[in-house]
């Protein structure tokens, strides 16, 4: 069989992320995206995939209590327990403007559908509306009694309405030319939503009352009260056009038979976790759903379905849960002419930890995750959406595993916190199988690899279990009772992982009690204990072409164990924190382990070499799953992020000898253009090719020729922003160095000639390129205008020997010597000269300078008038002296 190459390099991508941890969040008017509140800032999602597009950093300790949306979307309004009210550009994800109005959290916001208003409701009672370009306030309404948590402008800008709901049970209705209220209408409790008739003179409201109100706003009297049975969250009207209002027709023309007045239709969302449709003129349910799509809990603080909005076009409904999934409903027409829902999407805003996680069937289009809670998400790779929920368990869910059965079905077995252990059929979404005999948590399960007939599980009560698949149906209305098979004492505390052999003749547990137990099977028999590890074991796995097991361990290490006779093969170390999944790659020659560190790293078996370490997890990583065939690998832990990993070796290889290839005829194009003279492109290609120093010679060459202005700023022009900012940390980079800072100041002074001040703010890190060029600019100016000062004294001494000049053919007689007013000048130059080295001299050389005048100065006055008397050449200043017959 032919060796696999090594598995050098895997690229990460995003599979599940944390973008909603429930609260506040707003549609977009297409219905692209969402922006979702998410601790300390706001995740815009896209809502076909669930990726994150963007996010908007709120600050520490900022939690968002309310969002809104330009009609536009462009600006994204937010506000917090701060009370700071913001407006986030999109396009730049930069704050534009802020400002503080309310005393106490701002708890619902609208934007005027002209863009120019934005309302707030406030916990402090008081609603206010702003200006949102000046950031002023232009209404400010008191009268509520409780903290106010809706509010909605009118939808027609011809009607000047605001409408607030609050805890009091009170909806008031203000005028926002008078700048008064106008009515006052009434619930029995809070009220939670409002929706305005399609011909703008109706108006819905619903409360905790388990009522909807339909109000007239011609007399703002009440036409009719619908009762629901439910506190509802959200009531939404259904426009002509949507998908909804074309199945909902034949009711309508039934109606519009024995009723002249035009009906109105809408849809309720509450604590039932249902979607229903109900008529205005019969007070009616027209449609309710069998059942319900959300995970119900008996705590009436975490049910049913918080929020609601109808998408445009055929988007549908989105339903928003408790537990932070997004619903995404398609209105579908039955045989019967019947109204039917279908999820077409979930989306799942927090997976809270992941603890365990499985690809399911032979094409691995699916995965399985286990967080903590009661259910299994199984999630499409393709869409990373989540395709449905397995609900049976009555407690958090601690571990999973998959196969596929020999009649070709896709098999799933859970083990949960309550003790029992499940096998569920993937394509019917059915649970075929209970197990119940377990003390205490079932913390690992593994089905057999080769036969697929039984499955063995191991608990926090220290036994493990062997259950057989005798007596299944998998078209069975009624999930069967597992009886167990073999069960054996195996442990002395819990048992955390447990893998079967590939020829299921051995089953492998690792326990908190540092030891690895080898099993034979059926009967549970003890083959071999592995000692060894400090710490507890988290995870083990059974080589798929050796006779060895791989175990992870708290103590930090992995290590390969010999199942003959217990002794360890090998040990690797390079974890920072426990390691918590080990398993093998490439046929059993490489390793991938994940730990608490958050760190995923790959190794070679046979030299215990480290090759890859990646840090795409901000939390412990618990969850590791393999991939058959193209190995590639989904990790999840604590920071409730799934990330996948893809095999990029081969095309990592590829692109780099594609790079290579690119970089020679470039190369080579730069050479040529140099030869050419045609520095322009020279440069333009040493910016593609990242060379620095090859930049560095064009640019000296430039400024070697004459015109080295126009050069220059020819060669600047054709450079873009980017080039721009590589060019500025180039020049950061030679500005430190005193041969090369020349050039660098003199590009320096030419590209921010070129270049507006406003484009040279636009380019990205400018501040902090800056922040390095000054500093040492500034010390090169320095140092030049200290030469600058000394190149006086060379200016003087050379202004004084301009007006000497030598006279060989002057002859002056002894009895009257000429006078020498040059040797003044010269005195002065000496004396200035003396004074320079003065300065420049030590104290000690001062005292021996000192020392030697006294004994000089009785030698002056002789050399001196020796000089003087000196014949042969004259000196003579010719301005100054005139001539004697």
């Amino acid at each position: 069989m032919a060796t696999l190459p090594f598995k050098r390099n895997y690229r990460c991508v995003p599979f599940l992320q944390r973008f909603y941890e429930g609260g506040a969040f707003v549609v977009a008017a297409d219905g692209s995206f969402i922006a979702c509140a998410c601790g300390d800032s706001i995740k815009i999602v896209d809502s076909d995939t669930g990726a994150i597009r963007s996010t908007v950093e709120g600050g520490e300790s900022e939690v968002f209590t309310a969002l809104a949306l330009s009609p536009n979307d462009k600006l994204l309004f937010s506000a917090g327990h701060s009370r700071q009210i913001r407006v986030w550009d999109l396009s730049t994800m930069k704050c534009v403007r802020s400002w503080k109005g309310h005393d106490g959290p701002v708890m619902g916001m609208h934007c005027h559908l002209s863009g120019g208003l934005l309302a707030t409701a406030g916990a402090d009672r008081k609603v206010l509306v702003w200006d949102v370009d000046g950031g002023f306030c232009t209404h400010y309404f008191t009268g509520h009694k409780g903290v106010v948590s809706s509010i909605l402008f009118h939808p027609d800008p011809n009607k000047q309405l605001l409408f607030s709901g609050s805890e009091d049970g009170n909806i008031r209705v203000w005028d926002l030319m008078s700048k008064k209220c106008i009515a006052t209408l009434g619930h029995e409790s809070t009220v939670t939503s409002f929706s305005i008739s399609e011909d703008g003179w109706t108006l819905l409201s619903a409360g905790r009352d388990k009522v909807v109100n339909l109000w007239n706003l011609h007399n703002y009297t009440c036409k009719k009260t619908v009762l629901t049975y439910e506190v509802l969250e959200a009531v939404l009207v259904i426009h002509s056009g949507s998908e909804f209002a074309s199945c909902v027709g034949s009711f309508s023309q039934k109606r519009e038979e024995t009723s002249g007045s035009p009906e109105i239709y809408f849809i309720t969302v509450g604590e039932r976790g249902v979607v229903r449709l109900w008529s205005s003129e019969s007070a009616v349910c027209l449609f309710e759903q069998k059942s319900s799509d959300v995970s119900l809990k008996d705590d009436d603080q975490n049910r049913g379905f918080t929020a609601a909005a109808l998408l445009p076009s055929d988007r549908g409904l989105l339903c928003v849960t408790a537990d932070q999934q997004f619903l995404f409903y398609s209105p579908v027409k039955t045989l019967k002419d019947k109204l039917s829902l279908m999820i077409s999407k979930r989306l799942t805003g927090y997976n809270e930890e992941i603890v365990d996680m499985k690809f399911l069937g032979d094409d691995e289009q699916f995965l399985a995750v286990a967080t903590n809670v009661e259910q299994i998400r199984v999630y499409d790779v393709a869409s990373m959406s989540c395709s449905y929920i397995l609900a049976g368990h009555t407690d958090i869910v601690l571990s999973l595993d998959s196969c596929v059965s020999s009649s070709g079905s896709t098999l799933i077995v859970t083990g949960s916190k309550d003790n029992n252990v499940r096998l569920w059929e993937a394509e019917s979404k059915t649970c075929i199988g209970i197990g119940i005999g377990h003390m205490g948590a079932v913390g690992a399960v593994a089905f057999s690899k080769k036969q697929r007939d039984f499955f063995v599980s191991g608990s926090s009560d220290r036994t493990l279990k062997v259950w057989s698949f005798d007596g299944l149906s998998e078209d069975a209305n009624k999930p069967i009772s597992l009886k167990a098979k073999a069960v054996v004492a195996a442990h002395d505390k819990d048992i955390n992982s447990l893998a079967v052999a590939p020829n299921d003749s051995l089953v492998c547990s690792g326990s908190q009690d540092r030891t690895a137990c080898v099993w034979r099977l059926p009967d549970l028999v003890s083959v071999v204990v592995l000692r060894g590890h400090k710490r507890g074991i988290w995870s083990v796995e059974f080589s798929p072409v050796d006779q060895c097991v791989v175990t992870a361990s708290g103590d930090k290490t992995i290590k390969i164990w010999a199942i003959s006779d217990g002794s360890c093969l090998k040990t690797f170390e390079g974890h920072m924190s426990s390691v918590l999944r080990a398993s093998f790659l490439t046929r059993g020659t490489q390793l991938v382990s994940c730990g608490a560190d958050g760190s995923v790293m790959i190794w070679t078996v046979k030299t215990e070499e480290r090759i890859a370490t990646y840090d795409q997890h901000e939390d412990k990583v618990w969850a590791l799953a393999v991939g058959k065939k193209t190995e590639m690998l989904a990790t999840g832990g604590s920071d409730a992020a799934v990330n996948l990993w893809y095999d990029s070796t081969a095309s990592d290889k590829e692109e780099a000898l594609r790079k290579e290839e690119e970089g020679v005829l470039k190369g080579q194009e730069l050479e040529n253009a140099v030869s050419d003279a045609d520095y322009s492109k020279a440069i333009q290609i040493a910016f593609e090719l990242r060379r620095p120093h090859r930049l560095y010679e064009l640019f000296s060459q430039l400024c070697s020729k004459n015109d080295c202005d126009n050069h220059v700023g020819k060669s600047l022009g054709v450079l873009g922003k980017e080039e721009f900012r590589l060019l500025f940390e180039y020049l950061r980079e030679w500005n430190t160095k005193p041969k090369l800072c020349h050039v660098a100041q003199f590009v320096l002074f030419r590209a921010f000639s070129i270049l507006p001040p406003t484009e040279i703010t636009e380019i990205k890190g400018i501040g902090e390129l800056l922040e390095g060029l000054i500093p040492y600019s500034q010390r090169h100016f320095s140092r030049i205008d200290r030469l600058v000062r000394s190149t006086f004294l060379l200016d003087y001494t050379l202004t004084g020997m301009s007006v000497i000049q030598p006279d060989t053919d002057a002859k002056v007689s002894n009895d009257k010597p000429p006078v020498d007013i040059s040797m003044k000048t010269a005195a002065d130059i000496m004396l200035l000269s003396e004074h320079t080295d003065e300065q420049n001299s030590t104290p000690n050389e001062l005292e021996d300078k000192a020392s030697s005048k006294k004994r000089k100065s009785n030698t002056k006055s002789k050399s001196r008038s020796k000089k003087k008397a000196k014949g042969g050449v004259a000196y003579t200043e010719v301005a100054a002296i005139p001539l004697t017959s």
